[in-house]
């Protein structure tokens, strides 16, 4: 178990395996080790004992230890081989996993299959550990293995029976002749039938699958057999093909619940059978029916049919053959189906090709459900084992087995007439005359209590009983017992005990099993069992009105000390050295059925007939292996002063067998007696081989009634084997030991860890009701006063037993508090109903009053409040295979052993009590006497002292309650005061302690008041008030002082966390302010260079925030507190550790403050060293160097000290260490022949300086270490937040750039630019004339013309009209922006009321968004809708479109952005309207141009002379005629084909101009003009264009290419004014 002894050498080892695939698997997964040296329990439960938590495997080579460490906490899991760096079974190379498998080492972290796992360990473990797995296994519906193949191919498979014979279980048929009773059974030799499944060729689905629908049901998700479903289970099987499991099926009893009426065991065959020849017809010969799925057929597989027909009694055909194989689909051959061939039935024939697993488990089931009651013939396992050796597998039950139970037999002979007889012919030590010397022996010790002579017949009585038991002579029963426990041969010890167990289970099991119904509950009732049956489902056979059985393994004595498991070649060599072992073995009959020889047995129909009449003992005896060690312990008390050396080894042995997990027998029970002597001299034997002087012992005990599986319950917890009594009549307290591994030992200070189980409380005997309480009532107080932790177990099914139970629990804990010594209780509850609640409520209160620390006392002061109460809904309740273990028990589990081994560290030293002997003989010297102020009779008074702890609780509460409310007051009291006033917070906490000690004190004298009266008015209380009044005094008494405790802290927290929470919101509020300033200079940066800052900018930013806050901040100055003594301890460790401890008397001086430098001096070099430097000519050079040497450390130190003095953070001892390291790697990088002085002295004088340093750091940070850690460490936070609020406003500034950008300033540039061509041509007209009318502008064009002189102005206005008339315009327009300075005011005007129309709207929008988060968009978009209603003024809504604008803001935050930029804006462009800007740039920006207006304005009529060209001066609108006041002459237009006119003064007459006009005659070529010469005024209009061709006549020859022209003299004589004042005279007359 715990304790693990050196092998013994065998004289033959095991070959190591051969390089195979198997062997690979085994290496893989760490187990090629044990293929030479079989792994064992200890060494496993070495591991798991000790284990609190369930680590996921990082390796396949932790998968074996997870999956027994799991396997052990029965968690569904266990067969996981999942690993945290485990691969795909298909990896990123695509290799399968089988490829993977055979590739190198790197590529060989990929899953294995589970039923790989299983094989491994079980190849690897001895057949003991096998044993273990298997019962654990079974326990967790798993299927275990029963043919093992060898890890080596050429070697036979191994039958594994010896497994099976550890799972001991019960059912309840339907049948009639068990008449619904509940049967138990060793499955190993319990006739069952046997159902064998086999696959023949590649399948189209799971059989695996198919097999756990048919044992659980579809509806269950419990995989029994591993599948290709599960994880691990797709990867290829290489070392477990060939494998045989079996899953059994046991039904409960209930119709509802069970899928079938009889129990059945499910064998599977892994692999394609034809591989497996062996199995095959070990299989068909044994099983009662085989169902074979068939695959794909090869004339192999067809032979093999045809075979398996002939062997097997019963079978089933399944076709599930896929689409994966190749030819037909049809099963059969030869155009018949298999079952025609094979001469098989039709319903022996099922499909499945077509049906998933869960329908064709549903056609198997209802075959199987009319096979199972009546047509299956049962079958057990050890018939099976014979067939199997007979066809060439091996059997684990070797010969030395066989020998160990022929020895069993010998032991047990006579054993068939009663078990009374039994026990009085060969165990009689333990009989009337036992029972009768232990009531005398506590007469005696009253005696000597009361210090009375112990009366005379009482003496010889005594003296008679122990003369007559001095005669005892060794029966032969115990004789062969004791020889077999000597023998040298440890396997052959283990396989001894083992098959003791299962014997007497046997044959407990068919004395059960044979009882009628009525009998049965008979013996019940005798066994008070039926008390609990009200409190259970009568239907379920799992209720405590009936016999139970044990669930756990059968083989717990001795089952761990073996260390490796022989071969059966070994065992044959072993027994050629035993003498008559033939003769024995001859000699012993066949313990699974010692009269049937037959393979199948007969349905039970006929046994029922020949059931017992009556019951064979008014008292229901059951012989266990305990009685027998019982025995021997008796021989050994009552007859040790013989000196008999055979008797002498009895301690030894037991001290042996008790280090290789047998439990020992601390107390009968039965007797009420402990065996003293026999117990010292074996705890005198565990010193001696634990070569302890003193052992240091820690005692762990559990304390339940019979009903709660306390055995049970430490196996699960630690794996230990200990006596389940509860399942017998007999009581008793039983210990087993645990070695404690070294990294534990240290832990829990001692070497063994004892654990104490309690067996039989509240279990009904002959004796009157008294005398059975009283038992209980030793055996308990006896445990407790034992025990360092007492685990409290409540059971759900105790019923009615429970206020016996809790009776004599209580009153054994206050007996336990009279003797000193009380332990550190827990709690654990078996189930979370309401009943178990109150009852572990009850018990918890109980514990706390009595876990109170006395004064002075220091062995109790570990056990004060730490009760705890742990829930476990175990498997312990229920015996059956059926029953699934519930998935939260593996984490209850841990956590309970967490708890306890807590609970075992915090025991201190009890120096005076550390020999468990010692401890034990006071105990039971206290006992046996009764000197208890409560008698061991007096149980009663165990109720009225819980109704007290519970009414103490209540009080306690009150008070507590008191004092919250009383504390939330003095909270606002402290809350009021300001918080960094040092005097006026110290003063008012100083106020409310005092305040808060009345308070209490107040309290708990009123709670002494109601305890003096609750107690007075019980009349039990009163009777034992000087046992319970200093029980509630010392309470109180510790409850005043934690509740006051407790309310100090708390009002030293509240001030505390009142000043630092100032001290941060003070702090908060300065951070804040800087990163304000920070923030708002990086947002004008980032404006101003429009550049992104990075993350890291930032962080280097926030960084001299940070240091500047912190620089400036007022930290609180520490109270006093001298670093020196710190730094003093430091420097001490570190000469200690260097070996300098001659100079430690120099550190006196550390902390005095001195001014000089460090001086390097003679001291400081050797002898020969100073000797050297007298002799040479440099004598200084070394002590220069070394001067130099210590200078550069000492600048280091200053820069370290700087370092750490920026710090916002308090002294650490850790700066002096760092500082020691560097002043010793700084003497390393120069080497000198100095003396160790020099470095202790230069480590004193930079220690020394950093005391003043640090002692700076200390005074600031000191108070607020807790608001720099809180800061520190809030850092990243603040600064995380620092970056985002950079990050939201430069989003901010950035979209409301983009908005005033991209929307507001074109919006706005359009308000001012749309009326502004409008108003520069107004204003135009105002000051020019011309522009008034088209006749005043054309008279102005004429004007121009001729006070221009240009004869090129004349081509344009005559040949280019319309275009000269725009040039005209725009010159007067530019000339016009050139003059004028107006057109600036009225921007500036336009400009501030477009601005303020933006504002109001911007505004409007902000009303009831004040600092709330907003989407912008949104908000944007009502701003726009607001100045298109009131402002008229329109925004494009494509303009918003862009994401850019979705963002969430503070709505104040970007309104602000808003208005600054938009007041940048209108600054900017207020700006650029007062400079002087081109004036083509201005005209360019405006949508309505002044030129088009004025154009407009003088356009007039745009008919032309059809002649002349001359334009329409008519301004009336819609005219008929069309006249224009100076129509061209000839020779001004190009176009004029006629020769040149000629004309001279002496031909000039009246009609002289109507030859000179080319209109002539106007009419006759468009009758919609007036003729020319109707006008009287031509004459004198015809003076302008004299002139002109006058001023011009070379230039228009030369123009059109034309002769000069000749004009008269008097034309010549026209003077410009002529002109002028000719045109003015028409255009103004005619106005």
């Amino acid at each position: 178990m715990s304790f693990k002894l050196t092998k013994r050498p065998s004289s033959k080892k095991k070959r190591p395996l051969k390089d195979n695939a198997q062997a690979e698997i085994l290496h893989k997964l760490g187990l090629e080790a044990y293929s030479t040296r079989q792994l064992d329990s200890a060494s496993v439960l070495n591991t798991n004992t000790w284990t609190l938590e369930d680590k996921q495997p990082v390796e396949l080579r932790n998968l074996p230890d997870a999956f027994l460490r799991r396997l052990w906490l029965l968690s569904e899991d266990a067969r996981s081989t999942c690993c945290q760096t485990q691969l795909d079974p298909f990896n990123e190379d695509g290799k399968l996993p089988e490829e993977k498998l055979s590739s190198s080492e790197e590529n060989t972290t990929s899953a294995i299959n589970p039923l790989d796992l299983v094989t491994s360990v079980f190849i690897s473990a001895d057949t003991f550990l096998q044993q273990e797995i298997t019962v654990r296994m079974v326990q967790c519906k798993f299927a275990v293995p029963l043919v093992l193949p060898n890890a080596d191919p050429e070697k036979p498979s191994q039958f594994l029976l010896w497994p099976s014979r550890g799972v001991l279980s019960q059912w309840r048929s339907h049948s009639l002749v068990t008449n619904g009773r509940v049967q138990k059974g060793n499955l190993a030799s319990t006739p069952l039938p046997i159902i064998s499944c086999i696959k023949l060729g590649r399948c189209s689905v799971s059989k695996s699958q198919v097999l756990n629908y048919v044992l659980n049901g579809p509806k269950s998700s419990k995989n029994t057999f591993i599948h290709k479903g599960m994880d691990g289970g797709q990867v290829p099987r290489r070392l477990s093909n060939g494998l045989v499991e079996t899953g059994w099926y046991l039904p409960t009893g209930d119709i509802d619940r069970d899928i079938y009426q009889a129990p059945f065991v499910i064998s599977n065959l892994r692999g394609d059978a034809s591989n497996h020849e062996r199995c095959i017809k070990l299989l068909c010969q044994t099983s009662s029916a085989v169902i074979i799925f068939c695959g794909d057929f090869k004339e192999k597989e067809k032979q093999l049919l045809e075979s398996c027909k002939a062997m097997a009694s019963k079978l089933i055909l399944i076709d599930v053959y896929g689409t994966e194989g190749d030819g037909n689909t049809t099963m059969g051959y030869g155009g018949q189906s298999l079952q025609e061939c094979l001469w098989l039935p039709k319903e022996s024939g099922l499909p499945g090709s077509a049906l998933n697993e869960e329908e064709v488990a549903n056609n198997l089931c209802e075959i199987l459900k009319t096979w199972v009651p009546d047509s299956l013939k049962p079958v057990t396992l050890e018939a099976a084992s014979k067939l199997a050796l007979d066809i060439g597998l091996n059997v684990d039950e070797g010969p030395v087995c066989k020998k160990a139970m022929a020895t069993v037999e010998e032991v047990l002979k006579g054993l068939d007439e009663g078990s009374v007889e039994f026990q009085q012919k060969q165990l009689p030590l333990q009989g009337h005359l036992w029972h009768k010397l232990a009531t005398l022996d506590k007469e005696e010790s009253k005696h000597r209590k009361s210090e009375k002579e112990t009366e005379l017949q009482l003496q010889e009585e005594k003296k008679d009983i122990l003369a007559e038991l001095k005669r005892y002579k060794m029966t032969p029963a115990m004789k062969i017992f004791i020889d077999s426990l000597l023998a040298k041969d440890k396997i052959q010890r283990t396989y001894f005990l083992t098959w003791l167990k299962l014997r007497l289970q046997l044959q407990q099991s068919e004395k059960l099993n044979s009882f009628p119904e009525s009998q049965t509950e008979k013996t019940e009732q005798l066994e008070n069992v039926g008390r609990e049956a009200d409190s259970v489902d009568s239907d379920s056979f799992c209720t405590d009105s009936e016999e139970e059985t044990e669930e756990q393994p059968v083989n717990n004595e001795g089952s761990d000390i073996v260390q490796c498991c022989k071969t059966t070649q070994e065992e044959e060599q072993h027994l050629q050295n035993t003498e008559n072992t033939t003769e024995l073995l001859e000699s012993t009959p066949d313990l699974s059925r010692s009269n049937e020889e037959e393979l199948y047995l007969e349905d039970p129909c006929e046994d029922a007939k020949a059931l017992h009449s009556q019951l064979l003992e008014s008292k229901t005896y059951n012989l266990g292996v305990e009685h027998f060690f019982r025995e021997m312990g008796l021989i050994f008390e009552l007859t040790h002063m013989s000196g008999s050396q055979n008797l002498l080894r009895l301690p030894r042995l037991a001290a042996d067998l008790l280090l290789h997990g047998v439990p020992l027998e601390l107390m009968d029970g039965d007797a009420s007696n402990i065996p003293i002597c026999w117990l010292g001299s074996i705890f005198a034997e565990l010193s001696r081989s634990l070569r302890q002087e003193k052992l240091r012992t820690r005692v762990l005990t559990i304390l339940g009634n019979h009903h709660a599986r306390n055995a049970l319950v430490l196996s699960g917890l630690f794996g230990v084997k200990l006596q389940e009594g509860w399942e017998r009549t007999n009581k008793g307290v039983y210990m087993a030991v645990l070695s404690l591994p070294d990294d534990h030992r240290k832990d829990l200070d001692c070497d063994l860890l004892l654990l104490i189980d309690v067996e039989g409380l509240g279990l009904a005997s002959e004796e009157i009701e008294m005398d059975t309480l009283i038992h209980d009532n030793m055996m308990a107080t006896v445990a407790i006063g034992l025990s360092d932790v007492l685990l409290q177990n409540i059971s759900p099914h105790a019923g009615k037993e429970f206020a016996t139970i809790f009776k004599v629990m209580v009153s054994s804990l206050l007996r336990a508090k009279e003797c000193g010594a009380f332990p550190i209780c827990s709690l654990l509850v078996q189930d979370e109903g309401l009943d178990a609640i109150l009852q572990a409520s009850q018990l918890r209160h109980i514990c706390k009053m009595l876990q109170t620390e006395d004064k002075g006392n220091v062995i109790n002061h570990h056990a004060l409040n730490t009760s705890s109460t742990t829930f476990v809904k175990g498997p312990w309740p229920n015996m059956s295979l059926s029953e699934i273990v519930d998935k939260q028990y593996t984490n209850d589990v841990l956590k309970l052993k967490e708890t306890l081994f807590g609970a075992l560290k915090r025991c201190s030293t009890k120096s005076e009590e550390s020999d468990f002997i010692g401890r034990l003989s006071k105990v039971w010297d206290a006992v046996k006497s009764d000197s208890f102020s409560i008698s061991l009779q007096n149980i009663n008074v165990a109720l009225v002292f819980s109704l007290l702890c519970t009414e103490f609780s209540q009080w306690e509460d009150g008070l507590v309650e008191s004092m919250e409310s009383w504390l939330m007051k003095a909270t606002a009291k402290i809350i009021a005061t300001k918080a960094l006033d040092g005097t006026a917070q110290d003063a008012l906490l100083s106020e409310l302690k005092k305040e808060a000690q009345e308070e209490v004190k107040s309290g708990v004298h009123k709670l002494k008041s109601k305890a003096e009266s609750y107690v007075k008015s019980e009349e039990n209380l009163k009777m034992n008030s000087e046992t319970f009044m200093p029980v509630l005094l010392s309470n109180m008494s510790q409850l005043q002082e934690r509740v006051t405790e407790e309310v100090m802290q708390k009002l030293e927290t509240i001030s505390e966390s009142h000043c630092s929470l100032s001290q941060i919101e003070k702090l908060e509020a300065s951070l804040e302010r800087e990163q304000e300033f920070k923030l708002v200079a990086l947002e004008e940066t980032s404006k101003s260079t429009n550049i992104l800052l990075q993350d890291h900018e930032l962080e280097e930013e926030f960084e001299s925030v940070w240091k500047k806050m912190l620089s400036s901040f007022d930290f609180r100055p520490s109270e006093s507190d001298d670093i020196s003594s710190r730094v003093a301890e430091v420097l001490r460790q570190n000469l200690i550790s260097r070996g300098l401890q001659k100079h430690l008397e120099k550190l006196d001086v550390l902390g005095q403050k001195h001014t000089s430098g460090f001086q390097v001096c003679d001291e400081h070099f050797g002898y020969r060293s100073r000797l050297k430097r007298m002799l040479e000519d440099n004598n200084k050079q070394q002590k220069l160097e070394a001067q130099k040497v210590a200078n550069k450390i000492i600048e280091e130190y200053n820069k370290f000290s700087a370092n750490k003095c920026s710090l916002a953070a308090d002294f650490c001892e850790s700066y002096i260490t760092e500082l020691l390291e560097m002043i010793e790697n700084g003497l390393k990088e120069k080497s000198l022949e100095i003396r160790s002085a020099f470095e202790v002295d230069l480590k004193i004088h930079l220690c020394n300086a950093a005391c003043q340093d640090f002692q700076k750091l200390r005074d600031r940070f000191g108070k607020d270490k807790e608001l720099l850690t809180y800061i520190s460490e809030a850092k990243n936070k603040y600064a995380a937040e620092f970056i985002y609020q950079f990050r939201k406003r430069d989003q901010c500034q950035r979209v409301a750039q983009a908005f005033i950008s991209t929307v507001i300033k074109p919006l706005v540039l359009a308000y001012i630019n749309q009326p502004l061509g409008i108003h520069i041509a107004k204003d135009i007209e105002d000051k020019a004339k011309q522009y008034q009318s088209p006749r005043a502008f054309h008279q102005s064009i004429l004007e121009d013309l001729i006070d221009e002189d240009c004869f090129e102005s004349f081509v344009q206005y005559l040949l280019f009209y319309e275009d000269y008339r725009l040039t005209k315009i725009h010159d007067t327009v530019v000339a016009h922006l050139a003059d004028t300075t107006s057109l600036s005011k009225f921007k500036q005007q336009r400009l501030g009321e477009v601005v303020g129309k933006i504002a109001a709207a911007v505004s409007q929008t902000t009303e009831g968004t004040s600092g709330v988060l907003s989407d912008t968009k949104p908000l944007l978009e009502r701003v726009c809708l607001i100045l298109e209603k009131d402002a008229n003024i329109n925004v494009k809504e494509e303009s918003l479109n862009s994401p850019l604008f979705s963002i969430t803001t503070d709505w104040d935050r970007f309104v602000k952005c808003l208005i600054e930029l938009l007041a940048t804006m209108r600054l900017g462009l207020s700006q650029e309207f007062s400079q002087n800007v081109d004036k083509l740039e201005v005209l360019r920006d405006l949508p309505v141009l002044p030129q088009d207006h004025l154009l407009q304005t003088v356009r007039g009529c745009d008919k032309r002379c059809p002649l002349c060209k001359a334009p329409c001066d008519e301004e009336e609108l819609d005219h008929e005629m069309h006249s224009s006041l100076l129509h061209r002459p000839k020779g001004t237009l190009p176009h004029d084909i006629c020769s040149p006119f000629h004309l001279s003064s002496s031909e000039t007459s009246k009609d002289s101009y109507g030859e000179f006009m080319m209109c002539k005659n106007l009419p006759l070529q468009d009758t919609k003009w007036s003729d020319v010469s109707d006008d009287p005024n031509s004459q004198k209009a015809s003076n302008y264009w004299r002139y002109v061709l006058v001023r011009f006549n070379e230039k228009f020859a030369a123009e059109y290419k034309q002769e000069l022209a000749k004009f008269p003299e008097d034309w010549m004589k026209i003077t410009k004014e002529e002109a002028l004042d000719g045109l003015k005279e028409v255009f103004g007359k005619k106005e």
